[in-house]
Order: structure tokens, then sequence, then C-alpha cells
């Protein structure tokens, strides 16, 4: 190892992302939890006429991001204002920095797994100790393990609904979040929320020490373009601010975002589809006697005890799903895929 090297990353291994499909790959891409469908062409028509008419690509992006901070505070609700918004590249550089803020050289990180794991490779890229409590059985997470758990910790992250399980917070769990001091970070993770059609975000005001993360890779389609958001308390967003890194967005990713609000309920309009997939999809793995669980995301979750050969064995068939947190997570594609998939899953069975 190279002696300026630091030790600690030796253990730390590489995130490593999805297959990505190639031009002669005719696979059904169901691991990565992306929409299916591909932005409409009047969406990318305008945003090329934006790339060739507005962006002048010998100038950086405008490193405010203010009308697009506006646009999601619209698109939030609830009296958010833009002061509130922060813009990273991708939620990953927000969590970061969420970490940058409330961890480094001063605290500990709480996580219930199995959850999204780049909050724990984040935060072991940053020398920051990971306590990591297990789920119960029914992925709910074990209240009395994390209180005992919390000592030394300023920052915890929880998904709503959770990655890759699939289940929304209970009324347990977040009268658990609501009793946090506010010394302890709370981040609650809504990258699903357009299919779950449930937020925190009303609670906001009440909670100084709550923060919000959403995605526009998910339900708006903008996968490509990395594009994530915080919503929280001015002052947090004030410190998110001071350690992001200046032009982090693109200007082409600014003007897909900006476009994408501005046309949200278009962008939208397939949500009840997939969500009628996901409960037919759940159904019919009920009907196999699959280990399957509820979902409010747009993938289901499920076990069958040889979940690392079942998701190779698929692969061969024409099928990309992803192994995770012991089990399989499989995303909610088009009808012909979720149906491909299911015949596939039901012939291996």
């Amino acid at each position: 190892m190279l002696p300026f090297l630091r030790t600690d990353l030796v253990a730390l291994a590489v995130y490593k992302s999805e297959d990505h499909l190639n031009s002669s790959d005719q696979s059904d891409k169901l691991d990565a939890n992306e929409v299916s469908l591909d932005l409409p062409q009047w969406f990318k028509q305008k945003l090329a006429i934006l790339v060739e008419q507005e962006i002048q690509a010998n100038r950086y992006p405008d490193g405010e991001y203010l009308l697009l901070k506006q646009a999601i505070a619209n698109y939030v609700g609830y009296g958010i204002s833009a002061a509130q918004v922060s813009i990273g590249n991708g939620s990953d550089e927000i969590i970061r920095s969420l970490l940058l803020i409330s961890c480094l050289n001063r605290g500990k990180v709480l996580v219930a797994e199995p959850t999204f794991s780049m909050y724990g490779i984040l935060a072991q890229s940053l020398n920051i100790q990971v306590v990591r409590v297990p789920r119960l059985d029914n992925f709910e997470i074990d209240l009395e393990a994390v209180n005992q758990a919390l000592d030394g910790v300023t920052a915890v992250f929880m998904v709503h609904p959770n990655s890759p399980t699939g289940n929304l917070l209970t009324e347990k769990e977040l009268a658990w979040l609501r009793s946090l001091p506010e010394n302890v970070l709370t981040v609650i993770d809504e990258a699903y929320f357009e299919f779950s059609e449930n937020t925190l975000a009303v609670e906001l005001a009440d909670h100084p020490n709550w923060v919000i993360l959403r995605t526009f890779s998910k339900a708006l389609r903008l996968a490509a373009y990395r594009v994530g958001y915080a919503i929280a308390h001015p002052e947090v967003i004030e410190s998110l601010e001071k350690v992001r890194l200046p032009y982090n967005l693109p200007t082409v990713s600014y003007q897909a975002a900006l476009l994408a609000m501005q046309n949200f309920s278009a962008l939208l309009e397939n949500i009840s589809d997939i969500q009628r997939e996901r409960e037919s999809f759940y159904q019919a793995c009920q009907l196999l006697n699959l280990r399957a669980y509820p979902s409010a995301g747009n993938y289901i979750y499920l076990r069958t005890g040889k979940d690392a050969e079942i998701m190779q064995r698929l692969k061969g068939l024409g099928t990309k799903i992803r192994h995770t947190g012991g089990g399989l997570r499989i995303t909610i594609g088009t009808a012909i895929e979720n149906d491909r998939t299911f015949v596939r899953l039901k012939s291996l069975l």
C-alpha cells in the first residue's frame, strides 16, 4: 500500500453500481429502482432547445440555483421556502455533506439495516463510526435496540419507505423520531415519496433537527442527470451550502430539473400504473407462496432462501434484479417486463 494512503480505506469496498445495458443487451433492467419508461419525446425536445439556445458551454453554471430552489419549494408545499432547500449532485452528495456538518470528528451515525448502503459507505469514507442496528423480522426498527445504541450518535438516517424492503415508517417509529433530542440530526430519506404518497414535510417546522431528502432520479425519471435535494431548517441549509462544492450541478442537469418542476404533473402521470403493477406483482408472489413483503416504493422485496442463485439465473434468462440486504429487490417495470419477470421467476421455483 502506498504510504500516503489512509490505512482504514483498505477495508472499505468500492460501491458497485448495477450493470448498465448496452445497445446489444435486451435484458429487462429491474435492478436499480429506475422508472422503465424514458422521458417523453416532448420533454427531450424542449431540453434540447434549452441546451442549444440557453447554455453557454464556456460558462460555469449559476451556482446558486435560485430558480430551481423556488420551484422545489413550491412543489413540496407546506410553507417551505427557497431558503430551506439545498441542491445536490444526486442525493449521495447531500448525504455526504450532512455527515460533514454533523458527525465529522465529533460523533457517530446510526442506521437500521437493511437499508440504503450509501449511508454507511459515505460515513466510513470520512472515518465516521457507523452504528448498525438490525431490523425486526417485519423490517420495523427495533426501537429498544436503537435507544440503547444512541450514545455518541449525532445523526440518524431513516428511509420512508425503506430501501430495499419497501416498508413505511410506522406510527411508533415516527413517535420515536419525534422524540429524538435536537442535538441529533434526523435525516428522513423520501426518495420514493411520489410512489408512496407519504411525506413528513408537513412536520419540518416543528423539528429544526430534521432533514428530508428527495431525488429527481426516481419518479421524475432524471436518473442520468443526477439531481437531489434537501429540505430543512434554514440554519441546516446554510451549513450544507458552506460545505457544498461550487458549481456542483452541471447546467444541463439544472435545466432538466427546472423543466421537470415546470411539468411535474405530466411526468408523474404513470405513477398510478406503477402502483397498480406493484400490487399485482406482490399478489402474484403471494400466490406462489413466495416470502414477499408489501411495498410503498416502486419495487418489491422478497426472500427465497437461495437469493444469490435466483438473481444469477434470472440474469441468464434476461431479467436483472438486485441481491441486497439478504433478499431480492425487484424494480417494478412495465407490465410486459413484470409479466416476463414473474414467468421466469416461477420457472426457477
